[in-house]
C-alpha cells in the first residue's frame, strides 16, 4: 500500500496542499488528520465546533494542534460565502436557503474549496455519498469538457498475477445507468449514453495512472449476444461505446462480438496502441474475464451460474462454466 501512495506523498510534500475535512469531530477523520499533519503531507482544515473537535481529538489521543478548525457559526467570511453561493446557484436557491445550507459542514466545506481556501475535500464518514457529492456538483461543478462525474476504487493486493495486483474499478458509486441527453425542443441527441460511459472509462484510466497503473481497460456488460437490448448497461450500450472509446485510450472491449478500429486521441500518454489496430471482444471472452477476475481476487476457482430461477434449489449453470 505504501508504494501506491509514495509518489503522491512526495509530490504533496514538495508542493503542500490544503485538505478540508467536513466531519471534524469524527474519530476516523481525526486519526487521518493527525497522521497527515505529523508526516507533513497536507495542511488540514477541520469543519466543526472547535471545542467539540478538540475534545474528540483529546479523547482519541490524536494531535491536531496544527490543524485549522473553522466553525460555520462564527466564520468571518460567511456573508461573502453566502453571496458567492447565491451567484453560483443562479436563482435556484435564495440567500436564506443558501445560508441554511452553508450552516451544514458538507456545503460549507465545499465552498471553502470553491473559494480557494482549500484545495480538496474529504467527506462521507457520516454524510451519505449523495450528500457528499451533491454540493460538489452544485458548487464546484465539472471540469471543462466533462459531461458527468464518476467514481472508482483501487484494489491493491499483495497476491495475484503481475499487472493485476492493483486494479482500478469504476463506476462504483455515482452513475446507476447511462441514457442519451436529448434536446427537449428538437429531439436531437446531444450526448449519447455511449459517450458518457466512454468518459467514465477515460477518467478511470486517468485515475489509474495516478496510482501507478498502466491502464488497459475492459468494458463489461451483463448481456451477451445482444440479449439485453433496451437495458441501459446491457450489450447494446457497451457495443456502442467502442466507436467512442477506442479513439482515446488503449482498450480491450470485452462484451458482445464487436470489432472496432483504434484511432488517434487526446490521451497521448495512454494511447499506445498503433492506429489501425483491430481489437475484437466476444461474449465468451467477457465471461472468461469475469470468471478469471473473480478467481484472482478470491484465490479460488470460479464458475458461472444463474441464480433466482424457479429451479427449486438447483442453480442453472451457464454453458460456459469452467
Amino acid at each position: 500500500m505504501a508504494d501506491m501512495f509514495a509518489p503522491l506523498v512526495a509530490q504533496l510534500k514538495a508542493n503542500p496542499k490544503t485538505i478540508v475535512f467536513t466531519e471534524g469531530n469524527d474519530p476516523r477523520i481525526l486519526e487521518a488528520a493527525s497522521k497527515l499533519l505529523a508526516e507533513g503531507v497536507l495542511k488540514v482544515v477541520m469543519v466543526g465546533n472547535e471545542a467539540e473537535c478538540k475534545a474528540a481529538a483529546a479523547a482519541g489521543n490524536f494531535d491536531i494542534s496544527a490543524a485549522e478548525i473553522i466553525d460555520p457559526e462564527n466564520y468571518a467570511g460567511f456573508d461573502e460565502m453566502v453571496s458567492t453561493m447565491v451567484e453560483l446557484r443562479k436563482g435556484k436557491q435564495s440567500a436564506e436557503e443558501c445560508t441554511a445550507l452553508l450552516k451544514k459542514s458538507n456545503y460549507f466545506g465545499t465552498m471553502l474549496v470553491k473559494m480557494g481556501k482549500a484545495d480538496c475535500l474529504l467527506g462521507g464518514a457520516t454524510y451519505s455519498t449523495a450528500d457528499t457529492i451533491r454540493p460538489a456538483l452544485q458548487l464546484v461543478k465539472t471540469k471543462k469538457g466533462a459531461h458527468l462525474v464518476s467514481s472508482c476504487f483501487i484494489l491493491d493486493r499483495d497476491c495475484g498475477e503481475e499487472g493485476l495486483k492493483r486494479i482500478a474499478m469504476g463506476d462504483c458509486a455515482v452513475n446507476i445507468d447511462y441514457t442519451d441527453t436529448v434536446d427537449k425542443a428538437t429531439g436531437e441527441v446531444k450526448i449519447s449514453a455511449a459517450s458518457k460511459l466512454a468518459e467514465v472509462a477515460v477518467e478511470t484510466a486517468r485515475t489509474a495512472k495516478l496510482f501507478g497503473i498502466d491502464p488497459k481497460v475492459a468494458v463489461l456488460s451483463f448481456s451477451t449476444k445482444g440479449s439485453g437490448k433496451g437495458l441501459d448497461l446491457a450489450g447494446s450500450l457497451v457495443h456502442g461505446i467502442g466507436q467512442v472509446l477506442l479513439e482515446q485510450i488503449k482498450c480491450i472491449l470485452l462484451a458482445d462480438t464487436v470489432g472496432v478500429q483504434v484511432g488517434t486521441g487526446d490521451l497521448a500518454a495512454i494511447a499506445d496502441v498503433p492506429v489501425g489496430t483491430r481489437l475484437i471482444g466476444r461474449s465468451t471472452e467477457a465471461l472468461q474475464f469475469c470468471q478469471n477476475f473473480c478467481s484472482i481476487l478470491s484465490g479460488c476457482p470460479v464458475g458461472s451460474s444463474i441464480c433466482g430461477d424457479d429451479s427449486r434449489g438447483n442453480q442453472a449453470h451457464d454453458q460456459h462454466q469452467r
